[in-house]
């Protein structure tokens, strides 16, 4: 046990000394900032696809959390049994609480989890 604290309670410098050479950079800076802009401007759009599609399954429903919501996940609503749901018969993973992270979601597999958190809806 002694032999192995030091890894855990000191972790390794190397992420801090890539890090502070992209920021003291200005051409790595920027570029890191496009690129960061880049993948929050997809996540965006698989959510304004996501709350599309949801609202053309059910349009009675507010699904307008999907939207207001920011980052790389997203609180489905889903109870734990619907969550159960959505993994057994859809073979969608997720917390138990029913948070699901949308920075893996691709535009080609939004109607696909749209039609299974429709579905998981209506289990109690």
């Amino acid at each position: 046990r002694p032999a192995i604290s030091p890894i855990y309670s000191n972790p390794p410098v190397h992420g801090a000394r890539i890090a502070a050479t992209v920021i003291n950079d200005p051409v790595l800076f920027a570029r890191w900032n496009e690129e960061m802009g880049e993948m929050a401007g997809r996540i965006k759009t698989v959510r304004a696809m996501l709350y599309d599609n949801l609202c053309k399954l059910n349009p009675d429903k507010d699904w307008s959390f999907v939207t207001r919501q920011i980052g790389m996940f997203s609180f489905t609503g889903l109870n734990p049994n619907q969550v159960k749901h959505m993994t057994e018969k859809h073979a969608i993973y997720m917390t138990g609480d029913g948070r699901i992270s949308l920075a893996g979601l691709s535009q080609a597999k939004c109607e696909y989890l749209a039609n299974a958190i429709v579905d998981s809806f209506t289990v109690e």
